[in-house]
């Protein structure tokens, strides 16, 4: 499906002429590995979204208590609509009013390695693995790395589709579980999501 039908949700919900979300018009440069971006997004409420880029667009999951480097930890993810590729790089604030509307940092991004195989082994395109309902993937960023899977649990036929995020295999020796969301700070700019919402408000 062409990426402009796959934006049209996400395009539907924002007033580009108010947030400074990108529209998804520009074009984004192919090549190389997928990529991946977790965002910290003090909206409503507090949350995680976690972003995974598949073709040319980025599957995004909204993760209230964010991904763990602890594989005992089962982390809810609800997914939202898809995202254009230059999502990745957003940080700042979203007007109030606005769908979505307050403070985001990019807690953390890199690249991954799409890890699902059908039963003889053989490997499986990672769209059609989500669209399957199970994906597993080794993540290459700044401070997540190694191997996690994505698993839905709920079809949405009922209710809201749900999925559960979780670390595989040992945890990481300097793993410490998910960061206080208010402390932590943005591998793009060093800043907390206090320090983005002043500069953000002029302060």
């Amino acid at each position: 499906m062409a990426s402009d039908d796959r934006l049209g949700t996400y395009r539907g919900r924002r007033d580009f002429g108010r947030t400074r979300e990108p529209s998804g018009q520009a074009a984004r440069a192919g090549g190389g590995a997928p990529r991946f971006v977790v965002q910290i997004h003090d909206a409503r409420r507090m949350h995680f979204d976690f972003r995974l880029q598949a073709g040319d667009v980025l599957k995004s999951w909204s993760v209230p208590k964010g991904p763990s480097t602890d594989p005992g930890d089962r982390r809810l993810a609800v997914p939202t609509e898809d995202h254009p590729l230059e999502y990745e790089d957003f940080e700042g604030v979203i007007p109030r009013g606005e769908y979505g509307g307050g403070t985001v940092i990019v807690w953390d991004r890199g690249t991954y390695e799409p890890l699902s195989h059908d039963r003889r082994g053989r490997p499986v395109d990672f769209a059609e693995s989500l669209e399957r309902g199970h994906a597993t993937f080794r993540l290459h960023g700044r401070k997540l790395r190694g191997e996690y899977a994505l698993t839905r649990f709920r079809d949405g036929a009922d209710g809201e589709e749900a999925w559960l995020l979780v670390r595989k295999g040992p945890a990481r020796a300097d793993g410490h579980g998910t960061p206080d969301p208010r402390r932590a700070r943005s591998v793009r700019t060093g800043r907390t999501l206090a320090q983005v919402a002043a500069a953000g408000n002029g302060k």
